[in-house]
């Protein structure tokens, strides 16, 4: 292996191709070349097209203008999920990228607000959150006050081929070349088994010191060609299939994503400028493609533009997303449903991840133990966030639901569970991507009501707690005459 990298090989495209392109080439030194491969005959997975907040970083670091952006991706504002018939058929809730209320002492406002609860309080708790009043409306606008009461935080919907594309002009122009080919095969050195060459099937070889991973599902150099096993969570998350349609766009673009559970599984509804993305994801082992595929077609708000595209996938993660010179980024370095919309906040991790590690002289094994346990943290926290969704519900009308509630979760999420049912406490690891108010949400909307909440709350009465707990409501509702339908502040923002 050579001391020093001066050749970067990105093998695939797509979204997390281009990303981990655009920005090593921001980052690194002109003198290290950046070579991406990818053919136009292999398509891309290409159903990531939400977004959690910190998307807006990395277009920011970038220099993206945000209005060019969403123009060229056909993008919307998105301020939650709204999850319909999770916990029962019937009831819904949201779970908004804001927090509820503010900050009124020691402990989390829940606190204030379950104590409100018992002594009254009429109010939700989501009716202190000002994302949720702005879905309820339709609403968005980009406010500049300092007061945190008025902070929306919001993400993105966009055509993820779109994104791409976007994203491959924006490396190409700054140095990036483009190579077209399939990869046929990959030669390694035959001590190290480090990876030192792409053979495609034009016979040219493209060589490289280190190797990125976007080949999607397949791991075609991290789990194909370097063996790194998977680590299976299907007996956690059972949903091993997908399918995903384009339908027309509805007349209304709701700044939010759907996210509604069915007999096996849920669906997806993804409100963009030009079209509706849809898709649902069930398990084979409940549900037939035949029927998920109709109950698809069955539930679309608009009229479909294609027939449904299947995907499969197993659930879990590589054992290293980083091995010998090969770094996995995507979902090469493992897979968990889009319930969150992580899928492409889990590339820009990885990808920022391997910039605070990347190798100079030499690759440290010490770095790549560090890299490695940095990612199996992150995804085992987002996979117990996603478990909490379908373990944590009262349904009762399948055998799927009734297995989801009963089954065995991982030890850390019963404990988070556990704690939160009996003092309403959260206990959240550094690398949670979800805060506080995103679990609080969740397990609440989930049907999880605590038995007690913190005794800070008790440093107000009864009735100074609900003097207090109707001025933030009040000003809470101050900013949605501020605000502009969505769909007008898209086309206006963007003119």
């Amino acid at each position: 292996m050579p001391q020093t990298i001066q050749n970067v090989v990105i093998a695939g495209g797509g979204t997390a191709g281009w990303m981990t392109a655009a920005l090593l080439r921001r980052v690194l030194s002109p003198t290290i070349r950046i070579e991406l491969v990818e053919s136009e005959q292999i398509g891309i997975v290409g159903v990531g097209e939400a977004t959690i907040p910190p998307i807006q970083t990395f277009n920011q670091f970038l220099g993206i203008d945000e209005k060019a952006f969403l123009r060229e991706t056909h993008a919307t504002i998105k301020l939650a999920i709204k999850f319909e018939n999770w916990k029962t058929q019937g009831d819904s809730y949201y779970h908004t990228f804001g927090a509820p209320g503010t900050t009124m002492g020691f402990c989390s406002f829940h606190h204030y607000w379950l104590k409100a609860k018992q002594a009254g309080l009429a109010q939700s708790l989501w009716d202190f959150d000002l994302n949720y009043l702005s879905c309820q409306q339709g609403k968005f606008n980009k406010i500049n006050t300092p007061n945190p009461l008025y902070e929306m935080q919001y993400a993105y919907h966009f055509d993820s081929a779109l994104y791409g594309q976007f994203l491959r002009k924006t490396a190409e122009q700054a140095g990036v070349v483009r190579t077209e080919g399939i990869i046929e095969h990959v030669q390694q050195d035959p001590d190290s088994g480090f990876i030192t060459a792409l053979q495609l099937t034009n016979g040219q070889q493209i060589q490289g010191d280190l190797f990125i991973d976007c080949t999607g599902l397949r791991g075609l150099l991290i789990q194909q060609a370097l063996g790194v096993s998977y680590e299976d969570w299907s007996h956690w998350l059972p949903a091993d299939s997908a399918q995903a349609v384009p339908s027309e766009r509805f007349d209304k673009t709701l700044p939010y994503t759907r996210s509604i559970a069915h007999r096996v599984g849920w669906q997806w509804r993804i409100p963009l400028t030009h079209r509706n993305g849809n898709g649902i994801v069930y398990s084979s082992q409940y549900l037939s493609d035949d029927e998920a595929g109709q109950t698809l077609l069955n539930n679309l708000d608009t009229k479909a533009l294609d027939t449904p595209r299947t995907i499969r996938f197993k659930t879990g993660r590589t054992d290293q997303q980083w091995c010998k010179n090969v770094v996995a980024i995507g979902l090469s370095s493992g897979f968990l449903e889009p319930l969150e919309s992580t899928s492409i906040h889990l590339i820009q991790s990885g990808i920022v991840r391997l910039m605070k590690m990347f190798p100079n002289q030499g690759i440290s094994q010490a770095m790549v133990d560090l890299c490695n346990a940095e990612s199996k943290d992150e995804f085992e926290t987002i996979r117990d966030f996603i478990i909490l969704h379908y373990h944590v519900n009262q349904r009762d009308d399948s055998d799927f639901w009734r297995d989801m509630r009963n089954m065995a979760i991982p030890d850390r999420l019963a404990q988070k569970i556990a704690a939160f049912e009996d003092t309403a406490a959260i206990f959240n690891e550094q690398s949670d991507i979800f805060r506080d108010a995103s679990w609080v949400q969740v397990m609440m909307g989930q049907g999880l009501d605590p038995k007690d909440y913190h005794p800070a709350a008790d440093a107000m009465d009864n009735a100074q707690l609900m003097d207090a707990m109707q001025q933030i409501y009040k000003a809470k509702q101050q900013p949605l005459d501020k605000l502009m339908n969505h769909d007008e502040f898209i086309k206006r923002y963007t003119a």
